[in-house]
């Protein structure tokens, strides 16, 4: 039947058939699935199109930085709540207005002025510090750049940047709204205040028994042990199992003659140079030595700045010249070479000697070598002897002592703390590790906590002691404590309630202060954000700051002082704000104008996003 179909295909009949039935799906839109299938761009602004491949270059690039914030690669469903598809397009496509704009606006960049911008790009530097181009091509096959793409991106992106330049750089911050800021942050206030504190009330009698238990009764949820699980317990894994090896001399006598080229550091010297530009300074530098002159008396007599190089191996330098010359100098010499540009002088200012490990330096580091490679060997096998010990219910101190493995023994709480008994666990598997100490019954035989793929711990559950209230005979100091602290802390709370409402009748805080025997001081001079190390911190200046110039009131301080302040002067800021603060808050509000103005660029040219591409692009990038 299929053969007579596929004839039938090729007749003209059955070719009329198919372009009829084309053409009535294509009134169904199959057109514009065949077109968007063809298409290599998720989303248009204006004239401009942004490739598939240039969203997945940025779209990787900011996953890249949100892992570093993060410590951990989003998953596409987080990377999706995060915001970041639409954030990476909107970003593409503010870039694709302006650069429209500026092509409308005839705006470009020379080839000179390019080749200058690669050229002091930090990111292609060497050594030396200077441009490399193997560090440049190996930039752009990380990028997943051609050179090609490298300079039409640059040349876009110093478009872009003549583009704002022109229309943001002269942005002003008018004077008047720099004498309101500085008026904010410079105004300073001046205070007569008290503090009330425990030795301004009168203390708190003792309290009786009845207090104290109807005292816990209000606050047992604060007056409760957790449960507590006893546990002894035994760690295997390949670093637990070589501690119980000992290794003969004759095997660490012989390894170390199989690896002793290996335990050779090499001489490293730390290395500066500084460029030479004149004959003046290159014949100081080259007869300095004969004159008995440091490389750093030579570098300050001619004005110059040395820059490090760094501490480095004769191998690890590329520059054969300078590699040759640093290490035929003494430390503390300096010889003069030539550079890429120029003569420049170089000066060893340290010397690390290279050194091979003695057979005795080396013995405990190869025993223990030694001793872990055969554990890793034996794991496997250990590893299934305990479990069958284990399953024929052989106590764990009995296991422990037939491996010659140690025992812990802990009280463990939900938090693990207690875990750090066991050296070889660590703080990352110690929640695995309390989960099933949890989840055991007591009793009854438990499994092994598999931490990794070499790494088991077992334990043997002895006790539970659940959680539950404790008696007053148990907290009764704590409770004593409690109760006498609230006690005071009302007492303070109301003696400066008091306080303030005297203030409110009109009362002078010096004369309240007088009455209550105690003595005022006055502050110095404090802006809104007050003066740290002091009583009159921020929280008391924020409420300083709170009134006009007769006010008066209450704060708390940062040290958890009670502070009564009544403003006794008020010293206005003069003038606008200093040059430094002025510039800085023009720049923000040039930031604040180029945002708006770029989201009103791509407003205008329109975005229009073909979400088949871009879910498909979104799905190429998480299999990559």
């Amino acid at each position: 039947m299929l053969d007579s179909l596929r004839l039938f295909a090729k007749s003209w009949p059955g070719k009329a058939m198919g372009v009829c039935l084309l053409a009535g799906l294509a009134g169904f839109g199959i057109n514009n699935v065949i077109t968007d299938l063809g298409t290599n761009n998720v989303a248009k602004v204006g004239n401009v199109d942004i490739t598939s491949r240039d969203f997945l270059r940025a779209y990787q690039i900011q996953m890249q930085q949100v892992s570093q914030q993060i410590g951990s690669v989003p998953s596409p469903e987080e990377a999706m709540s995060l915001g970041i598809p639409s954030m990476v397009l909107q970003n593409l496509a503010q870039d694709a207005a302006l650069d429209q704009m500026a092509d409308n606006f005839g705006l470009g960049v020379s080839d000179a002025k390019l080749s200058q911008m690669l050229r002091k790009d930090t990111n292609f530097a060497g050594t030396l510090g200077n441009f490399d181009p193997s560090q440049f091509q190996n930039v752009l096959r990380q990028s997943g750049l051609t050179e090609a793409e490298y300079f039409q991106t640059q040349s876009e992106s110093a478009r872009r940047q003549q583009l704002i330049l022109s229309l943001f750089s002269d942005t002003k911050l008018p004077a008047a709204a720099s004498t309101l800021v500085n008026r904010y942050a410079a105004d300073k206030r001046t205070v007569d205040y008290i503090v009330v504190g425990e030795n301004t009330i009168e203390t708190p009698a003792a309290p009786t028994d009845t207090d104290l238990a109807t005292y816990l009764a209000a606050h047992q949820t604060d007056f409760r042990t957790v449960e507590t699980r006893t546990v002894r317990l035994m760690a295997l894994s390949p670093e637990t199992l070589a501690a119980t090896k000992t290794i003969d001399e004759a095997a660490i006598a012989a390894e170390y003659e199989r690896t002793k080229a290996t335990m050779t550091t090499l001489e490293r010297r730390t290395i500066q140079q500084v460029p030479l530009a004149t004959p003046e300074q290159i014949a100081a530098f080259e007869g300095g030595a004969a004159a008995g002159k440091t490389f750093e008396a030579l570098v300050t007599e001619n004005g110059l700045t040395a820059t490090d190089i760094g501490t480095l191996a004769q191998r690890d330098i590329t520059d054969a010249n300078l590699a040759t010359a640093a290490f035929g100098l003494a430390q503390g010499g300096y010889a003069v070479i030539d550079g890429v540009t120029g003569k420049r002088a170089i000066h060893v200012s340290a010397i690390e000697a290279g050194h091979t490990k003695t057979a005795a330096e080396a013995h405990d580091e190869i025993a223990h070598s030694l001793a872990l490679a055969q554990a890793k060997t034996e794991y496997a096998d250990v590893l299934d002897q305990v479990e069958e010990l284990r399953a024929a219910f052989k106590p764990l101190d009995e296991i422990a002592k037939r491996f010659g493995l140690p025992l812990y023994n802990a009280a463990v709480t939900q938090g693990g703390a207690e875990l750090a008994v066991i050296p070889s666990l660590a703080e990352a598997d110690r929640p695995k590790a309390v989960q099933a100490i949890f989840k055991a019954t007591e009793g009854k035989l438990t499994p092994s906590i598999t931490l990794n793929g070499n790494s088991n711990v077992w334990f043997d559950l002895e006790k539970v002691d659940p959680a539950r209230d404790q008696t007053l005979d148990e907290v009764r100091d704590a409770v004593a404590t409690a109760w006498t602290t609230e006690k005071v802390n009302a007492a303070v709370d109301a003696e400066t309630a008091s306080i303030v409402k005297r203030l409110d009748s009109g009362e002078d805080l010096i004369d309240v202060a007088s009455a209550l025997g105690l003595v005022p001081q006055a502050s110095l001079p404090f802006t809104r954000f007050g003066e740290a190390n002091t009583s009159i911190d921020g929280p008391v200046a924020a409420a300083a700051f709170a009134g006009g110039p007769d006010h008066h009131g209450s704060a708390v301080n940062t040290e958890g002082d009670h502070i009564v302040f009544q403003v006794s002067a008020v010293t206005p800021a003069d003038g606008p704000l200093a040059t430094q603060q002025n510039a800085s808050l023009e720049n923000e509000a040039r930031i604040g104008l180029y945002g708006d103005f770029v989201t009103a660029v791509r407003d205008e040219a329109g975005l229009r996003i073909n979400q088949q591409a871009l879910t498909q692009t979104l799905q190429l990038g998480v299999q990559q």
